[in-house]
Parts: C-alpha cells; structure tokens; sequence
C-alpha cells in the first residue's frame, strides 16, 4: 500500500511551466506596472518584466513566480539546486533598458537572473511557477 501511494505521487502531474529568461540592468523605473514608484521594486532585485505570453493584458503585475534555472547554451551556467521569488514589475516589450534578449517569457533583474545563473549565459531555460 505505501509503494502503490508513494508511486502515485511520483506520477502526479507537474503544474509547472517551461519558458526562457533574459535579465535587464538599470534603468528599472519607470515601470508599466508602477510607473516612477520605487517602493514597489521587490527587496534585493527579485523583480523581472513578464513577456508576451504570461503579460494577459497587465494582469500580470504583481504576480508573483517561483523561478529555477534548467539548462543554457553556456554549459554549467545554472545553480540548478536554487529557486527564487520573483514579481512582476513590467512589461518586456516596454522596458527602457536593454534585454539580454527578446522574446523571453521573463526578463528578470540582473541581480535575480544571477541568482539563479551565470550572467554571461544571456539567456537561460527556466521552469517557472505561479505563487
């Protein structure tokens, strides 16, 4: 009976999602989110800009994200044993700094992406969460 349990919950379905991230340096403000509000930057940078796919019109300011790194290009680029808490604070497509690149599902902070990996990689596979 325990085995049987213990398999059921191995075959349990995983609610996350697979995407790319690129991180962005200062400027951060204004935000489409927040505009020149500063106090709504999340503590140590864990903040990042939603892309096309998860921006829903804007509902997605706010939200918040567990993030992992998966792979990259650049091998060994990811700390693959660390989640962080992000929450979204802009819009990719309308950020006043440069992405590392376009068409990721998140462009997070440079302070978080080097959380989660090396910032030389540019781009990285994540899996991402809702909270």
């Amino acid at each position: 009976m325990v085995f049987l349990l213990s398999l059921l919950l191995l075959l349990t379905p995983s609610s996350a999602d697979v995407g790319t991230a690129a991180y962005y340096s200062t400027p951060y403000t204004p935000t489409v989110c927040y505009g020149s509000d500063t106090s709504q930057l999340p503590a140590y940078g864990l903040f990042a800009a939603a892309g096309e796919g998860i921006w829903d019109n804007g509902a997605s300011c706010g939200r918040e994200y567990k993030v992992r790194c998966l792979s990259s290009e650049m091998p060994r680029a990811c700390d693959t044993g660390r989640t962080i808490q992000i929450t979204v604070v802009d819009r990719a497509s309308k950020l006043r700094s440069i992405s590392s690149r376009n068409g990721a599902t998140l462009v997070l902070s440079a302070a978080a992406f080097e959380m989660v990996a090396n910032k030389s990689a540019g781009v990285i596979n994540i899996e991402f969460t809702q909270v």
